[in-house]
């Protein structure tokens, strides 16, 4: 279930995810809307004896780029028009010249004025579209995301790095397929080279959480960001299943808040920020509505939280 900032429950109906579960299906489940036949295939895939034989092929990083490679060809832009209707997108908002693959189009930039950047240095901001749920980090957290658990240690594969987020925030963006799949840097500042971590890819769609660690066994990127106004943040760009690449644009770099910092390619796929202890104060919508079982919508550069020293102060 999702919110707005207004407190209204959005319509699952509208929000539900939609991401693909196998290569070999990609071009009929787009292009003709079936998603009960998704659903299926999916049930058939994690519930079975042969469907979990076939996932140790079809969750191969090679896989995923197969796709990739057709989803960058010219032949994939027939899905466009359907996937447009399917998730109600306002193609008004975004810049589609020279969009002619249906990668191209999944990583559309959006118009100059559709997202305001808070730049207000003790505002902290969202990354990205996304359904956003925020928990306190503690020493043996485990963090449950639509029935899929991890530690902070298993997501990072660092130890030391995991324990200076002890009592600090984990946030927790998901996209959806319809969301806008371009991220940006939080805060001015600079940060490290890039850190990936292989993995095998699945698909973040609810019947496959019952059966998967999903962002632990998934391939990700991450780097500490050593920011102006709150401390250095951890941020982990996850790959869903058939997102063949994360592109982070920048190894180590000084960077400007709003700031472009990378893109998702086709499917659904998950941002994390780690926030160290006393850095920030989450909003209180957000995390009245997280408690409530509530995801939040956000949008790219949107306000999300205050600087902890100054909510200190008033």
């Amino acid at each position: 279930m999702i919110k707005n900032r207004h407190g209204e429950i959005i319509d699952e109906r509208k929000t539900k995810i939609t991401n693909i579960s196998c290569g070999s299906h990609v071009a009929v489940m787009i292009a003709n809307d079936f998603e009960d036949s998704q659903e299926a295939a999916l049930c058939l895939l994690y519930n079975t004896t042969g469907g979990r034989l076939a996932l140790e092929v079809l969750t191969k990083p090679i896989i995923s780029k197969l796709v990739g490679r057709f989803m960058d060809s010219p032949a994939s832009a027939v899905l466009i028009p359907a996937f447009v209707r399917k998730n109600h997108i306002d193609i008004s908002q975004y810049d589609l010249n020279g969009v002619f693959t249906y990668n191209q189009f999944f990583t559309r930039k959006i118009r100059n004025g559709m997202r305001s950047v808070d730049y207000n240095p003790d505002s902290f901001i969202s990354p990205c579209d996304a359904k956003l749920s925020v928990y306190k980090i503690c020493p043996k957290s485990v963090f449950c995301i639509k029935n899929s658990p991890y530690r902070v240690r298993d997501l990072l594969a660092n130890d030391e790095l995991a324990k200076k987020y002890n009592g600090g925030w984990c946030m927790i963006f998901r996209l959806e397929v319809s969301d806008y799949h371009r991220y940006c840097y939080i805060d001015n500042g600079t940060k490290n080279e890039n850190t990936f971590i292989n993995g095998e890819l699945h698909t973040v769609n609810p019947v496959a959480l019952g059966h998967y660690n999903v962002y632990k066994r998934n391939c990700r990127e991450f780097t500490t960001l050593h920011t102006d106004n709150f401390g250095d943040v951890t941020q982990v760009e996850v790959g869903a299943m058939m997102v063949g690449k994360i592109a982070n644009l920048h190894q180590q770099h000084s960077f400007c808040r709003g700031d472009e910092k990378g893109m998702f390619m086709f499917g659904g796929s998950t941002i994390v920020l780690l926030v160290q202890k006393e850095k920030v104060l989450p909003d209180s919508d957000i995390l009245a509505n997280t408690a409530q079982g509530f995801e939040t919508a956000v949008k790219l550069g949107e306000k999300i939280g205050t600087s902890y020293s100054i909510s200190k102060r008033q």
